[in-house]
């Protein structure tokens, strides 16, 4: 009898249900321990990471030191930042460690970044000895950043006998739930003036332009004049917010507006990335050029003068005569002068006479200038000088020599100058440049018409 072959699968023995959970529960179990090992390896990676170069705390802590030693300041706060990851120290250990990150970040002109670091100082541990230096710091970084707004209210904050204060946190407008409040408000009026400043960044130095926006901040510090650009700013924002709700930048003609200002403010920044990247005066370029140009620097000999003011060439004679009879100036310019500005005074102009300009309330007279210039101090000159208002009777006080100004005394002078020249050797050169890249032709002929043809 021939035998067949089975070809058929055996049937699957029903598992029991309790055991088919418990397989799916123990599944997934391994699964969470193998994630949560994938996840712990690398955090116990970490501090072999961390290292720098294999080198220990306490080596990373030399070079740190080595480091800043060579003036190489940025990369000597980062090592220091490795070494506070991998050191364990007391809080007012930190705390220091924390505060020289912050001086090292300073000398490398990172001043945002070492104000954060004089933050951690502070939160890490509050040391008697470090407080007036934090202080100090921190007012320096926000001074050379030029956030003087910024500053005002740190030191309000720093001052203040309640710590819950904060300064600038005062309200002053709202607009619908958004609160704007007293440091928003000076924050923006920094932005304008900054804006006003940029297209002078470039040839200008920090200092100068520091200086200038004091000066440009002292208009707002009068609540009105605060008032007055709160409402000037709150107008313009919600036109703008209205003008987005219209969508009037999709309409053609504020298309090309905006094209419009945005090639004019693209191109001076263009011009004033070529200023900054290529003007750099150092102070040999200074004192060389004051050397050189030390005739340009030269105080004018100065004169103070008296005078008394007569309608004729008669009576100033006599006077004049009396004068020298020993009568007293001021009292006969008290009795006949008829200038009133001066009269009261004794005849005195307060405002100094300098060689070859205009004399201070007599007006212009070359000949006269010349004179007092000539006569010894003090003395009245030996015959009156006729002006535009009359006759006068001119006494020589004292008299000033010309004088070589120091290179302290005019040094900011001799940067403008300095800087205007430059910028106008740059932005020749590199609008020459510029017109050579692209090709640039301009057909004079085209635009002079018949004059060119003769």
């Amino acid at each position: 009898m021939e035998e067949k072959l089975d070809f058929s699968l055996p049937e699957k023995k029903k598992r029991n249900n309790l055991t088919g959970k418990l397989s799916i529960v123990l599944l997934l179990i391994i699964a969470g321990l193998m994630l949560v090992n994938m996840l712990i390896r690398p955090c116990q990676q970490a501090p072999a990471l961390q290292k720098t170069a294999g080198l220990s705390a306490d080596q990373t802590k030399q070079l740190a030191t080595k480091l800043a030693q060579r003036n190489l300041y940025q990369r000597a706060a980062k090592l220091w930042q490795d070494y506070l990851a991998e050191a364990k120290m007391p809080e007012p250990e930190r705390a220091r460690t924390l505060f020289q990150i912050g001086t090292l970040l300073e000398k490398g002109n990172l001043y945002d970044e070492a104000i954060e670091y004089y933050y951690r100082s502070e939160a890490a541990a509050k040391l008697d000895e470090l407080e007036p230096q934090i202080n100090a710091h921190v007012k320096d970084c926000f001074e050379k950043l030029g956030k003087f707004s910024a500053l005002r209210y740190e030191l309000m904050d720093r001052t203040s006998l309640k710590a819950s204060d904060q300064a600038g946190g005062k309200v002053v407008a709202e607009i619908g739930a958004e609160k704007i409040t007293e440091a928003d408000l000076d924050a923006e009026i920094e932005n304008s003036i900054d804006n006003q400043l940029s297209p002078m960044s470039a040839f200008m130095t920090a200092e100068q332009l520091n200086e200038q926006k004091k000066k440009m901040l002292e208009q707002y510090k009068s609540p009105e004049a605060k008032v007055q650009f709160l409402q000037g700013w709150l107008a313009q924002e919600i036109l703008y917010r209205q003008a987005l709700e219209d969508k009037l930048t999709e309409k053609l003609e504020v298309k090309k507006l905006l094209d419009e200002v945005t090639r004019g403010v693209l191109s001076q920044q263009m011009m004033n990335q070529q200023l900054a990247d290529k003007i750099n005066i150092t102070e040999t370029d200074l004192q060389t050029y004051y050397t050189a140009n030390k005739d340009k620097y030269l105080e004018p000999a100065k004169a103070q003068i008296s005078h008394i003011l007569v309608k004729d060439r008669q009576q100033g004679d006599t006077l004049i005569g009396r004068i020298k009879n020993g009568e007293d100036f001021g009292t006969l310019a008290k009795e006949f002068s008829i200038d009133e500005t001066t009269k009261e005074k004794g005849g005195k102009i307060e405002a100094d006479v300098t060689t070859g300009a205009d004399i201070p309330v007599i007006g212009e007279s070359k000949e006269l200038n010349g004179k007092i210039f000539a006569a010894n101090a003090p003395s009245v000159l030996d015959e009156p000088a006729e002006t535009k208002k009359g006759w006068e009777i001119v006494k020589v006080e004292q008299k000033t020599p010309e004088r070589q100004k120091s290179f302290d005394e005019v040094r900011q002078q001799v940067i403008s100058t300095l800087l205007s020249q430059k910028r106008q050797e740059v932005q020749t050169e590199f609008i020459k440049q510029m017109m050579d890249k692209y090709n640039v032709i301009i057909h004079t002929s085209a635009m002079t018409g018949a004059q060119t043809s003769k």
